[in-house]
Parts: structure tokens; C-alpha cells; sequence
């Protein structure tokens, strides 16, 4: 396995070496990326493996151009590993969490610097799942041909064994639990940092809109100068096959569970503003070429990752019940559908 071509899985599993007897680590797919190239998919956990506790999932590299997204998990799963030798406080808040960390769900697309798999597949549009309504030419994920980025697909084939490995982990960390976030880190979009919800295969209001709108609040209060822009993916663009349409739909026919899937999309443009020679490569229109700027993006994202787990575990203090839901879901939408 050719480890030293791929620094991000090197880094992942120094990680894990380091946190050994703390994590619960599982490879649970190996992918091939060419005839002598063969990459573990990680999924490591830790806290309270109770379903009965509400959970986190961190993810990264679905996208193998986006290696930004694999930094910012890693660098949040490190962070933990190194609390946990000396954090009392941190040890008592996993009692009633559990944090699931997915930092490389793409391997092989990241070794052959591909933004599809190697199969030449778009992950982020290979779920089972078709748009309500008009999606934007490619973009929108499409069947004509591998060679064309945003494929989806042939029709009647079998999801990606990268996408059916994240589904599955997902479904069994998460949407067994009463409450669960995911945080699906990407790079790419724009000049400003997004946190999108769903959905992206339809402009209707997301199920658990009064939920995202309540989260949102207790963000901007507690981190007033915060980045980040909150929006509905479908306000951007809309398309096909989205993995995390696909399991909030999936999540949503267990009464009672609740279950936000959320999309950082950090804004790499803003980085090709700051160094124009970055457009002249693939890597840099998708990640930080400078390595002050990729250790200004590593800090800029913690508190984010961090706020999750910790509303995670208090999830009962903000969820709102009630009248407080209906007025939550009316700001909603006159904010994000009007």
C-alpha cells in the first residue's frame, strides 16, 4: 500500500496510534486505485456507544481534490485524542456523546487526484435518489460518461462501495440514535465559508428546518463574529444522487429521531483571491497552497467541530418543543424560503 503517496492517510493513522486505547477504529472498506494501490476507509469513534446518547459524524474526502476537508477532521480528531490525556472536562462530556470521525471516505480519488473515485464516479451524486426538480446541466450529476466530471453513475448499478460504506456507518453510528449531526467537510464553492442543509434534490423546506434554525441561533449567539453563511443547499443548485438527501430521508421514517445533515463548503476561492498562481493547479483551486494559510484554515474551523459536539450532547437544553418549534419553522422560513 503506497501510505507515503497519500500524506493525509499518513497523518490519519499517526492519529490513531496516537489515541490507541481511546479509539474505536475500523476499516470498514478497502478500495483499489490502480493495480498496485490499495487504501483503507477508516471509521473511528469514541464516547458513549449507548444509542440511547445522540452523536456526531465529521467527515472528509469524499472528494479526492478536497483535501482540505480530510485536514480539517483530522486536525479536529488530533485536538480530542490530545485532551483526552489531560481534559477532565472532556472525558465527562463523551460520557454522553459519541463522535464518529469518517476523514477519508474518498481514498482513492485523493491518490489519483481525482475528484471522483476511481471509477470516475462523483460520490456526493451516486445515492439512489433523483431531483424533484430541474437540475443545472453536469453539475447537477449526470449518466453520459465517467470521462465527464459529476457522472453519477449507470443506471441499475450498484452505489460506489465508498458511498455504500459511508451510508452504512452512518446509519448504524447515527440514525439508530434519537438525535445525531453530521458535518460533511468540502472546499471548492465561492468566496465565503457555507454551512448548507438540506436538501439538494428539491427547493421544499428541509423536515427539520425549525431544528437547523434553532442550531443556527445558539451558533450566532454564542460565536457572534462567526464566517459562516447558513443556507439551504437548493438556494445554490440542485442535483441529483446526494448522499445526505438520501440519509435524512432514510432517518426521517423512524418517528421521533431527528437527524441534521450539514455540509461545510469552505470558500476556496477566497484563497485563489489571495495567490492567483493557485488557478494554474487543480490542488489549489480546491485547498490552501501556503502553509500558513492551510494552518489559518485548521484553526478558523475547530470551534466549529467542537460547538457540534458539544450542542450534540446538550441537545435537549435548545432542541425547541412545541410553540417554540412553530415559531422557529415560521423565521425559517420567511429567512431561507421567502
Amino acid at each position: 500500500m503506497p501510505d507515503a503517496a497519500l500524506p493525509e492517510l499518513v497523518e490519519l493513522e499517526r492519529v490513531i496510534d496516537a489515541g490507541h486505547g481511546v479509539l474505536d477504529v475500523r476499516v470498514v472498506r478497502e478500495v483499489e486505485a490502480g493495480a498496485a494501490a490499495r487504501f483503507p476507509i477508516y471509521a473511528i469513534a469514541l464516547g458513549n456507544p449507548d444509542t440511547n446518547a445522540p452523536a456526531v459524524g465529521f467527515v472528509g474526502g469524499v472528494h479526492g481534490l478536497e483535501r482540505i476537508g480530510t485536514d480539517v477532521v483530522v486536525a479536529y480528531l488530533r485536538h480530542l485524542v490530545m485532551r483526552l490525556r489531560w481534559d477532565a472536562t472532556l472525558h465527562r462530556q463523551l460520557e454522553s456523546v459519541r463522535l464518529l470521525f469518517m476523514p477519508l471516505v474518498n481514498p482513492g480519488g485523493m491518490w489519483r487526484a481525482t475528484r471522483a473515485n476511481p471509477n470516475g464516479v462523483d460520490l456526493m451524486r451516486n445515492a439512489p435518489l433523483e431531483a424533484h426538480e430541474r437540475v443545472p446541466p453536469l453539475i447537477g450529476g449526470h449518466r453520459i460518461s465517467a470521462h465527464l466530471p459529476w457522472f453519477r453513475g449507470h443506471l441499475g448499478d450498484a452505489m460506489e462501495v465508498e458511498s455504500a460504506a459511508l451510508c452504512k456507518t452512518v446509519a448504524a453510528e447515527l440514525l439508530a440514535r434519537e438525535f445525531s449531526i453530521a458535518l460533511d467537510c468540502h472546499s471548492g464553492f465561492g468566496l465565503s465559508d457555507r454551512i448548507w442543509f438540506p436538501y439538494a434534490h428539491t427547493r421544499e423546506p428541509f423536515s427539520h428546518l425549525a431544528e437547523v434554525h434553532a442550531l443556527e441561533e445558539i451558533f450566532r449567539r454564542t460565536h457572534p463574529h462567526h464566517p459562516y453563511i447558513f443556507e439551504p443547499q437548493s438556494l445554490q443548485y440542485l442535483a441529483h444522487g446526494d448522499l445526505w438527501d438520501y440519509l435524512h430521508l432514510r432517518a426521517a421514517r423512524a418517528p421521533g429521531r431527528i437527524f441534521l445533515p450539514l455540509t461545510l463548503e469552505m470558500g476556496a476561492w477566497l484563497w485563489v483571491k489571495k495567490n492567483p498562481r493557485q488557478m494554474f493547479s487543480k490542488h489549489g483551486i480546491f485547498n490552501p497552497r501556503l502553509a500558513h494559510r492551510q494552518q489559518r484554515v485548521l484553526r478558523r474551523h475547530l470551534s466549529l467541530l467542537d460547538f457540534l459536539s458539544r450542542a450534540a450532547a446538550s441537545f435537549a437544553a435548545w432542541i425547541p418543543r412545541g410553540n417554540a418549534r412553530a415559531v422557529h419553522a415560521a423565521r425559517a422560513l420567511d429567512r431561507w424560503y421567502r
